[in-house]
């Protein structure tokens, strides 16, 4: 197999590597990288830190292995290869009456990726995590030797796999419920909210199937935590391919994400929509993947990047950790135009899944001097108040913070020792967090 040797980083661009990545057509390509050079595999990385690097080592990418396999019309199972898109599933089969049970916030992020790091989506009230709509899982240990393990057939190296970053091995292919795609289009209700209590009750009082805020970081004092909330269900217009996309063509100036203009932006953005609010019908793609419309919009946070901090806290402690980080971001000058607030359920795939019952809070962090600071202020309170931070987005937590945040790490790190004993498939955030308790 061919290996080429490159620079590449996460989605935020913050953090890079210089190694060898190699990628496969074909079942028999990866059983030979498996059998040579066991590597930790990759997709699209939409994740945002360091969960898909790995300095002067090699990475498998995987999207080329990105076939349908199996489909059941009448029971939505299907069966795919890990590098398949949740863009390309929603796409195939919504015309036929099914979609993802989840989706996160891009179509681009690949059936593997959301397995690794049991994404989430605009329903987890309702739906709970992608990992609990996995049937079963073909994985590729350091071996070479594939298994299918599901909840029936070797439970914990599953949960270990589902929101696992890649420690136990390469997802070759999985076979997950979809759910039911009623229509095409969402009937969309958007209101402003005034202020977080405004949107911590219109969360606690929304009926609806799908939920999700944006927030002005650059506001304080009486107006902290204003936004939109947005509250959607399933309309009955026909399903639309996706809309042409544009491009970011480079890197944007770095003083275009200063806080003079991102303060602009968001008041603007706050005053488009009317003081009653507003219905809309808005296409699947464009409510469920609203950036996937501006491709490269990361370089918008210019060549240097960005972070993006998330995490999510326990309702009991939510109101006023969420006012603290809140407080921290908006004195900090690192505003973003993109913060997300959402509600949470209990719903959870595997040992190290990030969800709990609570609020989760999104925020992209421009990468200057001063954000390290500012993170390390931010994965502080979230210590405090009981939550976790997101791994999916992380770049900066302290390795002393894990442990506090996620209880069944120990459970995690006996599965990891076993399924990957010579540690094939670390990576740079596995060792910068000492995810697998050697260090």
């Amino acid at each position: 197999m061919r290996w080429k040797e490159t620079t590449y980083s996460g989605w935020g661009r913050a953090l890079d590597a210089l190694g060898k990545i190699a990628r496969p057509e074909k079942v028999a390509a990866l059983n030979a990288i498996m059998a040579n050079t066991p590597a930790p595999a990759i997709g699209n990385r939409r994740s945002y830190g360091d969960t898909a690097l790995n300095s002067d080592g090699h990475v498998t990418d995987m999207t080329r292995l990105d076939r349908f396999l199996g489909f059941n019309p009448e029971t939505g199972l299907l069966e795919a290869e890990a590098g398949a898109t949740i863009g390309d599933i929603l796409d195939t089969f919504g015309p036929q009456g099914w979609m993802p049970a989840v989706m996160p916030g891009t179509g681009f992020a690949t059936l593997g990726g959301c397995i690794a790091n049991d994404v989430h989506g605009k329903n987890h009230q309702l739906a709970g995590s992608f990992g609990q709509h996995v049937e079963s899982i073909l994985l590729v240990g350091a071996s070479g030797k594939p298994q299918r393990i599901s909840l029936k057939r070797n439970a914990p190296l599953f949960r270990a796999t589902i929101g696992g970053l890649g420690q136990t091995g390469v997802i070759l292919t999985a076979r997950i419920h979809l759910a039911k795609c009623s229509a095409g289009t969402m009937a969309v209700q958007e209101r402003r909210m005034a202020d977080l209590d405004s949107f911590m009750d219109g969360f606690a009082e929304s009926n609806a199937a799908y939920s999700v805020g944006w927030v002005d970081t650059t506001a304080s004092g009486v107006d902290l935590g204003r936004g939109i909330l947005e509250e959607a269900n399933f309309s009955s217009g026909a399903f639309a391919k996706p809309r042409k996309t544009r491009s970011i063509p480079f890197n944007v100036p770095g003083f275009v994400m200063g806080k003079p203009l991102v303060k602009l932006f968001n008041k603007l953005y706050l005053r488009r929509l009317p003081l009653d609010g507003r219905d809309r019908e808005r296409s699947l793609n464009d409510f469920f993947f609203p950036l996937d419309r501006i491709l490269n919009w990361n370089r918008l946070y210019g060549k240097k990047g960005f972070h993006q901090f998330q995490c999510v806290l326990p309702h009991d402690t939510a109101r006023t950790q969420l006012t603290k980080l809140l407080e921290e971001i908006s004195n900090s000058g690192l505003c973003s135009p993109l913060s997300v607030l959402k509600q949470m359920g209990a719903g959870r795939g595997g040992m190290m899944s990030f969800p709990m019952e609570g609020m989760t809070l999104a925020v992209d962090i421009a990468n200057k001097p001063k954000s390290a600071a500012l993170l390390a202020r931010l994965n502080d309170i979230t210590l405090s108040g009981k939550g976790r931070v997101y791994l999916a987005k992380d770049s900066s937590l302290d390795p002393t913070h894990l442990s506090g945040m996620n209880p069944e790490l120990p459970a995690f790190r006996e599965v990891v020792a076993k399924a990957d004993p010579d540690g094939a498939f670390a990576t740079d955030q596995s060792r910068r967090l000492n995810l697998r308790g050697t260090a």
